[in-house]
């Protein structure tokens, strides 16, 4: 499935305006296998972190799609950006909040220390930042919030890593 996710990915904006949830799919199809690898099974904590990579990938790429937005509309082109329209950043919210609920399931059931749980919270505050600076849809600002999510990757990355080792 993950060949087969990545090589299909780039002919999406052609037929769906759901490319984002897709690159999710593909960038964290690794997580199940990694699983299934090590443990033999993927076990619910495994597919929760792959739901929340979907989510995750959905919005940081909807920043994306915002930069390319009207040049996607001049040549036909589909993408998260034009479905959600005038309501792209409440969806984007939304995408975010249950990204973040997922990661709290996740901290939960896998009983993570506190280091966990301040990543998470870097995490939602680095996230609060990109909806600031682009907050009036502009281009520059949007790829700015894209690629911000850098950021948000290594808050949630040290978390869970200053967690596990601290066991």
């Amino acid at each position: 499935p993950g060949v087969f996710l990545a090589a299909s990915y780039p002919y999406l904006k052609r037929h769906t305006h759901l490319p984002q949830v897709y690159l999710g799919m593909a960038f964290g199809w690794g997580i199940p296998m990694a699983f299934a690898a090590v443990q033999g099974s993927v076990p619910l904590l495994g597919w929760l972190l792959y739901a929340a990579n979907i989510l995750w990938a959905t919005a940081y790429d909807t920043w994306y799609a915002m930069v390319d937005r009207d040049d996607d509309i001049r040549m036909g082109s589909k993408s998260t950006a034009i479905l959600f329209g005038k309501f792209d950043l409440v969806a984007q919210g939304i995408l975010y909040a249950l990204m973040f609920a997922v990661l709290a399931l996740v901290g939960l059931r896998a009983d993570l220390a506190a280091a966990y749980w301040a990543g998470l919270g870097a995490a939602v505050l680095l996230v609060a930042y990109e909806f600031r600076i682009a907050r009036h849809r502009e281009r520059g600002p949007c790829f700015g919030a894209f690629l911000h999510n850098n950021w948000v990757g290594l808050a949630i990355f040290v978390g869970i890593a200053v967690a596990v080792a601290g066991r």
